[in-house]
């Protein structure tokens, strides 16, 4: 079983301590069991992610007006790690809930909008799903294809979007599309689309390397009647609020990385101790020592940068820079602990029995998603010169 660390620098609160506590007993209660057999099937954990809602775990930052745990970021990111320790495919649609569409709605939704989707999402009632990539633009949020043409009192939605997590389980997406094409960015909308809409299909699930236990997919939307009071913002407000929610959504795959990192570590730390090569363990080689405090050097680093992350959001200062930095170093640490992980175990590494291969396979979307390491550096880099 894995277990916890803290960063000595900032000094956790009881309350925080509280909830990491919860989410590294419920990662190793509940979800330990039975991650193997979920990856490899890639079986969507449905009753898992229901015990997360009713933990106060798929709406933490939200306000208990909405039903949500009214939390700090440095919460969500204790939880996180500890979720993704042992199950990326949990984190990643615990994330994509709370960091972009619950934190999108409550940020900058009508009262209306909130009352109506908060609710279920913090409960775990119903998933979100945020829909930004398509064929032809993944990272270039500026490209959208997807059009969502005025009609008066409606918009009409055609198009496609890729790469969305829980893109077949999901009840509301919010749908990046371009209403004035000639207005560029300015001319892009946020719509709230709901599952069942006369018009919009989901495609069948990709077979992914890794988080196969979360279902990811394709969105196509033909001529579908998206009224205009589910558009969040004003018009034009949607390449705003793409930017605004993926900069948040950031900290969440930073810490999603850390888990991972720290879950191949802890794995790595204890077979090492148990297992023996030349008489003694291998812990005693100095040639794993060497690798075991790269490890603890890398993630500790990784943990700072995501708690600083996390702080500079509830201090409500910019965290442009910080989140990119946090997912930028913990992606790469992340995958590069787990594949140390692999070396650690040796054989035993390269089968699904001891962990590690999955969390190999896990650790590569983190420098995928929410923009590659070269968006990030491009993020970082703005930030600097300005």
């Amino acid at each position: 079983m894995l277990t916890t660390t803290q960063s000595s620098i900032f000094q956790l609160t009881e309350e925080q301590l509280a909830v990491q506590a919860a989410a590294r007993d419920f990662a190793q209660s509940e979800l330990w069991a039975g991650v193997i057999e979920r990856d490899e099937h890639q079986k969507f954990p449905a009753e898992q992610i229901k015990k997360m809602g009713e933990l106060g775990f798929m709406g933490m930052m939200v306000s208990p007006e909405y039903g949500g745990g009214g939390m700090d970021t440095v919460s969500y990111v204790l939880a996180m790690e500890e979720i993704s320790k042992v199950d990326a495919s949990c984190s990643v649609i615990m994330s994509v809930n709370n960091s972009l569409v619950c934190w999108g709605l409550e940020k900058y939704g009508t009262e209306e909008q909130k009352r109506k989707y908060l609710p279920g999402l913090t409960s775990g009632a119903i998933i979100g799903a945020f829909a930004l990539s398509e064929p032809e633009a993944g990272s270039d949020a500026t490209s959208q294809r997807t059009t969502a043409e005025d009609k008066g009192d409606y918009y009409l939605l055609n198009g496609t979007k890729n790469w969305i997590t829980n893109g077949t389980t999901a009840s509301v997406y919010l749908v990046i599309a371009q209403t004035n094409p000639e207005l560029k960015h300015r001319g892009i909308n946020v719509l709230i689309v709901e599952k069942g809409m006369d018009g919009f299909q989901t495609g069948p699930k990709e077979n992914k390397l890794g988080i196969r236990g979360s279902d990811t997919c394709s969105l196509m939307f033909n001529d579908v009647k998206v009224p205009k009071e589910n558009r969040i913002g004003e018009d034009g407000f949607g390449f705003k609020f793409a930017m605004q929610v993926l900069a948040g959504g950031r900290i969440g795959i930073a810490s999603q990385a850390l888990g991972i990192a720290s879950g191949a570590y802890e794995l790595s730390l204890k077979y090492a101790k148990e297992r023996k090569a030349f008489g003694v363990p291998i812990s005693q080689h100095q040639a794993i020592q060497f690798k075991l405090a790269d490890m603890a050097t890398n993630i500790d680093a990784a943990r700072l940068l995501c708690l600083q992350a996390a702080y500079d959001k509830d201090m409500h200062q910019d965290y442009a820079k910080s989140g990119a930095m946090a997912k930028l170093f913990a992606s790469k640490v992340a995958m590069d602990t787990a594949v140390e992980a692999v070396q650690i175990h040796g054989g035993y590494g390269f089968v699904k029995e001891y962990h590690v291969e999955r969390l190999m396979r896990d650790a590569k979307i983190t420098q995928i998603y929410e923009g590659t390491s070269e968006i990030q550096k491009i993020v970082i880099s703005r930030e600097i010169l300005k």
